[in-house]
This record gives structure tokens, C-alpha cells and sequence, in this order.
């Protein structure tokens, strides 16, 4: 699946510790040849975010998505779990 990345999904990026960067860099690369690996526990998200899903980056980051057709993924989002479903 290819991914694409909204501006705001660019920000997050940019304020990451290099350590969480570099498994971002990992997560997305195993995204993109196997989106439902089981490390990414990718699953669906309800509520505020009903319609989007979500991959683990690391054991507290998490990005969320939107598909985008078959081939697309849409990152809108990335931060740690508590801050992003508080």
C-alpha cells in the first residue's frame, strides 16, 4: 500500500525523538509491503476518529490513517496513545 502525508502528519514527524523516528522509518517501510502485519496491529478506530485506522509505531506511538482507495493510505496523525485518544 502506498502511503501519503497530510502536512499535519509532517509536523508530528518532525518533532520526534530520533530513536521513535527510526521505527517510524521501519513501521512505514513494513506498512507499505504488508499493511496487516501483525506488528503494526493495524485496526479500525471509533468515535472521533470512526472511519480512520491506526498502526503501532512503537509500544505508545501510534499513526493514524485514512484509506484512500486500494493502493492509498492517507497519514493524518501521529502521536502517543494517550495524547492522541484523550
Amino acid at each position: 500500500m502506498k502511503p501519503d502525508y497530510q502536512k499535519s502528519f509532517k509536523k508530528d514527524v518532525a518533532r520526534l525523538k530520533p530513536s521513535v523516528h527510526k521505527q517510524l522509518a521501519e513501521r512505514l517501510f513494513l506498512f507499505e509491503h504488508d499493511p496487516f502485519h501483525p506488528l503494526l496491529r493495524n485496526h479500525a478506530l471509533k468515535g472521533k476518529y470512526l472511519g480512520l485506522r491506526s498502526i503501532n509505531i512503537t509500544g505508545d506511538y501510534r499513526a493514524i490513517y485514512q484509506p484512500a482507495g486500494a493502493d492509498v493510505a492517507v497519514f493524518l496523525y501521529l502521536n502517543t496513545h494517550s495524547n492522541l485518544y484523550e
